[in-house]
């Protein structure tokens, strides 16, 4: 059992959570450790244990906030909006992930790995943020494209979330990897998050 009031409880995890992130845009996941997360806190490492029993949980902890902020995205985008004609959806939900890196370098990890490790409350949770999201994309094409019936609907999703877990490796090269193909003498078209999500959306939407 947590000790400390709500606010408290919540104010500590997120503070792990960030530190998580901090160090994940410089550090891979292998190389993180909870060590290093608790270093990057105002408390000591043992406290983590209180809120996360392993590195896994802040991650996963890490990758529902991400879906929450997206979740933001895309229902500012049905809020703001009566009608939108596709091309005009396609460019708000292209924007909506350029935005939204983190959760996309998130996706092309091992998912199955962190899913594992993690308690199942806090699966649930993050399977909320998820399960929410695919929520909001299907109430955005009820909107939006009012002639697609429910499985025109499910069959977007099928091809658009999958494609997801693609887009941050194809988009975030490094030179080392740019070199590597070079050599390889492999003729490759770099895009954007921006470029390959509209590419992706344009062809499901027309």
């Amino acid at each position: 059992m947590i000790k400390g009031t709500p606010e408290l409880i919540a104010t500590r995890r997120e503070e792990i959570i960030n530190a998580c992130q901090r160090l994940y845009q410089t550090m891979s996941f292998k190389e993180i450790t909870l060590k290093e997360i608790g270093a990057e806190t105002s408390f000591s490492r043992p406290t983590i244990y209180n809120y996360f029993q392993t590195k896994e949980e802040i991650f996963l902890a890490l990758y529902e906030r991400e879906y929450d902020y997206w979740n933001q995205e895309l229902e500012v985008i049905l809020s703001e909006h009566e009608t939108l004609t596709r091309a005009e959806l396609t460019e708000l939900l292209a924007r909506s992930l350029e935005k939204r890196e983190q959760l996309l370098k998130l996706l092309a990890m091992n998912n199955y790995d962190m899913e594992a490790n993690s308690r199942p409350e806090l699966l649930a949770s993050f399977k909320g943020a998820y399960g929410k999201s695919l929520e909001n994309m299907d109430r955005i094409l009820q909107q939006f494209c009012p002639e697609m019936d429910a499985a025109q609907r499910l069959s977007f999703r099928l091809v658009f979330f999958p494609f997801m877990f693609g887009i941050y490796p194809y988009a975030a090269v490094t030179e080392k990897q740019r070199l590597a193909m070079e050599q390889a003498g492999v003729d490759f078209h770099y895009l954007s998050i921006y470029e390959l999500t509209l590419a992706c959306l344009r062809r499901l939407l027309g």
